[in-house]
């Protein structure tokens, strides 16, 4: 079904854009392209993590989770979008830390009350979150403060991204680590509750065959940066429109527009009351969005063209993302969640959005 829906749209979106390229329609048809299409790459890797193991599929939701937000990335800074390419990455950690985790526990702890979920692995997720929020902060601060290395905001990004980069890298060997420590009775419990362990005679059925799923890949991947180049250049014309700020359409429609999969995802897993799963699922995009596709575009600006990226984030984005982080450590951190913490973090985003409606 997904992969009927990818095709159709793709080909919707395609025949809109030669007839009408900077129309609102094939704004719209384009952008739910896109949502599926990142759908589509993240059951690709999934089906290629099943031969690799858990690690292995870590590995490969880090590297090509997010492709679908590289190609419209890099489009958008070759039409010179910054502004859309920093709220939009802005958006996405903030839209899966306040209105997706909040949905979650809302809808979770309405159906089952006060939810647990592994502390620990809460903990960890929390301070690798924090450490991309502060690394962020010197360059943005620096630039704005009359102190030398305002000056030199390019090189003070590029050290930033390599480190953000650095620290993906050693968290990604620690988790392979930590997954070889674990005990195997548990990790087939751990299949079982999620519905997938399976005789041995049916595994096989469940695998997509390995030439399949490094197709989908491709091809998802593929339409993902063709479909991105016509979103991008209907999204110029259509903000205009629309009347709409570059920082509303970056920090809500287009974050929400990419992983909005992700999210039915995370609260799905949340109303089955597996809520180690569920934020993980929804936990684990800002983490890979803060610490692998921002670092790489600032490096990747050098040869993209256009404009070029730093880590100078613009003030507002700055303040609400601080916000955004320590108020979900501060919920996530004892291990335990309901309805009403979901309700202050779904209240701070609607209070966050309308701030950038005028840019």
């Amino acid at each position: 079904m997904l992969l009927g829906s990818a095709g159709g749209l793709s080909l919707v979106s395609g025949v809109t854009h030669a007839l009408a390229p900077t129309t609102i329609a094939t704004f719209v048809i384009s952008g739910l392209t896109l949502g599926v299409l990142a759908a589509l790459v993240g059951r690709s890797v999934d089906r290629l993590g099943d031969r690799l193991g858990a690690t292995g599929t870590g590995v490969l939701q880090g590297g090509l989770g997010n492709l679908p937000e590289l190609f419209f990335s890099i489009f958008a800074l070759r039409a010179r979008l910054v502004v859309v390419v920093q709220a939009a990455i802005v958006g996405s950690i903030l839209g899966n830390l306040l209105l997706v985790l909040g949905a979650a526990f809302v809808v979770g702890g309405v159906r089952h009350g006060v939810q647990r979920f592994s502390a620990e692995a809460a903990r960890n997720a929390a301070l690798l979150l924090s450490l991309a929020v502060a690394i962020l902060v010197v360059p943005t601060v620096s630039s704005h403060l009359t102190v030398p290395a305002g000056r030199h905001e390019r090189a003070l990004s590029d050290v930033a991204a390599v480190v953000l980069l650095a620290v993906l890298v050693l968290a990604s060997v620690w988790s392979w680590r930590a997954s070889r420590r674990q005990d195997p009775a548990a990790t087939e419990e751990v299949a079982e509750v999620l519905g997938e362990a399976q005789r041995p005679s049916e595994r096989p059925s469940k695998r997509w065959p390995l030439p399949l799923a490094l197709g989908m890949l491709v091809a998802a991947s593929l339409l993902a940066a063709l479909v991105s180049d016509w979103f991008v250049t209907a999204l110029a014309h259509s903000l205009v429109e629309l009347h709409v700020g570059q920082s509303f359409a970056g920090l809500v429609i287009v974050a929400i527009a990419g992983n909005a999969v992700e999210h039915v995802v995370g609260v799905s897993l949340a109303a089955q009351n597996r809520m180690d799963y569920a934020l993980s699922a929804i936990l684990q995009s800002p983490i890979q969005i803060a610490f692998g596709l921002l670092p790489a575009l600032v490096l990747l600006s050098y040869a993209i063209g256009g404009s070029p990226l730093t880590l100078v984030l613009p003030p507002l984005d700055l303040i609400v993302l601080v916000l955004g982080t320590v108020v979900t450590v501060i919920v996530v951190f004892d291990g335990e969640s309901n309805w009403l913490e979901g309700v202050v973090l779904i209240g701070l985003y609607v209070t966050i959005a309308p701030a950038f409606w005028w840019g």
